[in-house]
């Protein structure tokens, strides 16, 4: 492709540029009815390797994408209550959200066999297909006005045990040795892992159960907390106290062996949101939101754009068989779990539309994955190819999916 510079630029102006692409390119997929997550993809994908060459995505530039990735998990857990995740496997909703993750996991699996490809390559393939991106589910659905409605719930419930689940997978293969040949040490090594996650659950399960103490206390304790934040006298002092919680979550998994993007998460869902003032929660939320989709996301999205390679794509076939099992694995698995879950034809296809979205969690766990070696660029570029399009492709889906399900279910006169 077009090389235009042939010695590295400082980091400020590769920073510079970056952040400007990102976000110019951002705007014009928000003015398309597109998350600016694509936008800031392509951005990286036309400064790296595949097009200008502009830009090597340096070390301090990967430093800012980690922070990106933190940030962004943070913001996501904190849209999730712990009772939400509950509703999400209760009743008959558990069908679909099991299926919904199953059934893409089992054709990822499948093709990874098929391409006779490494365990563990195979399962970070079955991953990334089956995950749901939380947040452009959501940010899909408030776009179509259907967020709260049964169907609208429902896709959320689904994608939150789906990304629940997958981060909990992913800890445990992080710690997985593909190259091991001896029966003992790979025994050990999955024993220590499943122990390692059990830990870190069990230390879940105290703080919520703490928290959950506190909340009968509400009354009590929240004076005191406020008098705490007055006592303090560095500014934002809410909003360190809530990155400091988090960070405490993903030092315990970095600790345990696990990735920290997993303390983060569950991290930020178990924030006690009851102990502090409504209106402080929403502000430093929103101040979180800012540096986050203003900058630190936009420099994560754009270098993994620069990590996309397009002429690394060497298995035309195998590129094929991932998109269109990405694709119709997702809507079989809504459809199915929608069916048993009590839905008619219609509403069971909105289902598997809605949640075909991966975006942001499937570019992580990638990321996460070309990182530690366990896939090659070839594999990686594959799966951001697959993550624009069924981001890209699901809202226009999607909205036919509900209009059509308006139709069908118009009570009439």
């Amino acid at each position: 492709m077009f090389h235009l510079f042939h010695t590295q630029l400082p980091f400020i102006v590769n920073l510079l540029i970056l952040l400007l692409a990102a976000k110019v390119m951002g705007e014009l997929a928000e003015r398309f009815h597109q998350p600016s997550m694509i936008g800031e993809v392509i951005a990286g994908v036309i400064l790296g390797p595949s097009l200008f060459n502009v830009i090597a995505a340096p070390g301090e530039i990967r430093v800012i994408g980690e922070l990106g990735v933190f940030m962004l998990i943070l913001l996501a857990g904190m849209e999730i209550e712990v009772e939400e995740i509950r509703n999400a496997i209760r009743g008959k909703n558990v069908w679909i959200a099991v299926l919904a993750f199953i059934i893409p996991m089992g054709s990822g699996i499948l093709i990874g066999f098929g391409f006779h490809f490494t365990n563990t390559f195979t399962t970070f393939l079955g991953l990334c297909i089956a995950i749901t991106a939380l947040p452009v589910s959501i940010r899909i659905l408030m776009d179509l006005g259907k967020l709260q409605t049964d169907i609208g719930q429902r896709i959320i419930s689904a994608a939150i045990f789906n990304d629940v689940l997958a981060l909990f997978i992913l800890g445990i293969i992080l710690d997985f040795n593909d190259t091991s040949k001896n029966l003992r040490d790979l025994t050990f090594s999955i024993l220590f892992t499943i122990l390692k996650v059990t830990v870190f659950v069990g230390i879940l399960l105290a703080a919520y159960k703490l928290f959950k103490l506190a909340k009968n206390k509400v009354n009590v304790l929240n004076p005191k907390v406020n008098r705490f934040l007055e006592f303090l006298r560095g500014k934002e002092s809410l909003f360190a106290l809530v990155i400091l919680f988090v960070l405490i979550f993903s030092s315990i998994s970095e600790l345990l062996g696990l990735h920290f993007i997993i303390g983060a998460f569950f991290g930020a869902i178990l924030l006690p949101r009851s102990m502090f003032i409504s209106r402080d929660f929403e502000r430093v939320q929103r101040s979180i939101s800012g540096i986050t989709m203003g900058f630190l996301a936009p420099i994560f999205f754009a270098t993994m754009g620069i990590s996309f390679s397009i002429v690394s794509i060497d298995n035309l076939l195998l590129l094929t068989v991932v998109l269109i099992a990405s694709f119709f694995s997702k809507i079989f698995g809504g459809y199915f779990g929608g069916r048993l879950a009590g839905f008619d034809n219609v509403k069971s296809i909105t289902l598997g539309l809605g949640l075909n979205a991966r975006g942001i969690m499937e570019l992580v766990i990638a990321n996460i994955a070309l990182e530690k070696g366990f896939i090659d660029v070839s594999m990686f570029s594959i799966l951001v190819t697959m993550a624009l399009l069924t981001t890209v492709i699901t809202p226009f889906l999607l909205k036919d999916a509900f209009a059509w399900m308006d139709r069908v279910h118009r009570v009439p006169g």
